[in-house]
Parts: C-alpha cells; structure tokens; sequence
C-alpha cells in the first residue's frame, strides 16, 4: 500500500509539474505576442503624399452675351501610398475629389488594393471638372478674369493593417490647394497637408 501510495504521490507531482510547464509556456508565448504586437509589428500609419500634379487638359470660353464663363479641365495627380507596417495594408474602394472654393467639381474612382510590406502604391488620378457645376458660382468669372482659378483636392484612404490576430483600422488623407494659372497653363501656389490616422 506504501509503495502503490508513493507512486500516486509522484503521478500527481508529475501531473502538476507537467500542467505548470504547459501554462507556463502557453503565458510566455501570450506575453512574446503581446510584445512582438506593441513592438517590431506594432500598427504605423500609412502615409499618402503627391508626386505631381499637372494640367492635362484646359480650355476656357466667355460667352459675353450671357456673361458666362465655360471651362473644361482635367488635373493629373500622381499619388504614392506608403505602408511602413511589417504587414500588408488593405484599403477600401474610395474617391478622390477635385473642389473649386469648397464646391465638390470633379471626382476620380480609387479602386480597393493592398499595399505589401514596407512597400509604396503609385496611384495615378485624372480629375475632371463637371463644367456645370461652375456655371452656377459666381466667382467663376472674377477668377478667370484674375487669370488665377483655386483648386483642392482631397485623396483618403481607409483601410486595415493585420496584425498577428488582430486587424487595426488605419487611414491617410492628403489635402492640396493649388491654383490654375490660365495664361501659361500651370499649376503654382502648391500647398499639402497629409493626415494619418489608427
């Protein structure tokens, strides 16, 4: 009985030594992971800038008559997305907007993609202007008289970096105001304000 007694005693001290080693370990791998997460694969932000933006089609008529000023133009933007993140980035399907004086004019499709790795996505855009929707403003002719029309556009992504188990939210903007000089078909006084977000 002593012995049968001893050798339940050392099962059970087995058994134990056993499930503490086990949890131990499963604890050390939850605090590696936890660390590897705030740490080497910590979330970053995406970062969007512009490259270039250039005039690719301008054409402006007055209609004296009816005091009325009829433009078409077409702004090429190219657009580069950096993903820092020791992961991919997923973003979603998106727009990017041309506004005249606050006045959404013009709109381009971002179709939804994945940017690898520390790897940078070259986005090129043409925004075209919805002439209609100027006809209305009335500083469209003052402006143009000025030889001098003030634009903005705005690109936003909004998408996701995986990382380990968990997915984080993250989202770049890129805001730019520029004018249009008319006479010599140019783009000057280039202002960019880039904003991330997680």
């Amino acid at each position: 009985m002593e012995v049968d007694g001893k050798s339940v005693r050392r099962s059970g001290k087995r058994r134990k030594t056993c499930c503490i080693a086990v949890i131990g370990s499963i604890v050390g791998i939850v605090i590696l992971i936890v660390i590897l997460a705030f740490t080497v694969f910590k979330a970053k932000r995406p970062v969007t800038t512009y490259d270039n933006l250039s005039i690719k089609d301008l054409d402006v008529s007055l209609d004296i008559a009816k005091v009325r000023v009829y433009i078409n133009v077409s702004v090429g933007a190219d657009v580069s997305v950096y993903n820092p993140n020791k992961v991919g980035y997923k973003y979603d399907n998106s727009t990017a907007l041309l506004n005249y004086r606050g006045q959404l004019v013009g709109e381009a499709p971002l179709m939804a993609g994945e940017i690898t790795a520390g790897g940078t996505e070259h986005i090129n855009l043409t925004l075209t202007v919805m002439a209609d929707r100027l006809l209305s403003n009335s500083d469209i002719l003052s402006d143009v008289t000025s030889g001098a029309l003030p634009f903005n556009t705005v690109v936003k992504l909004s998408g996701k970096v995986k990382i380990l188990f968990f997915k984080i939210h993250a989202d770049t903007s890129t805001t730019c105001d520029f004018n249009i000089y008319i006479s010599n078909r140019t783009i000057g006084d280039q202002k960019c304000v880039y904003k991330t977000k997680i």
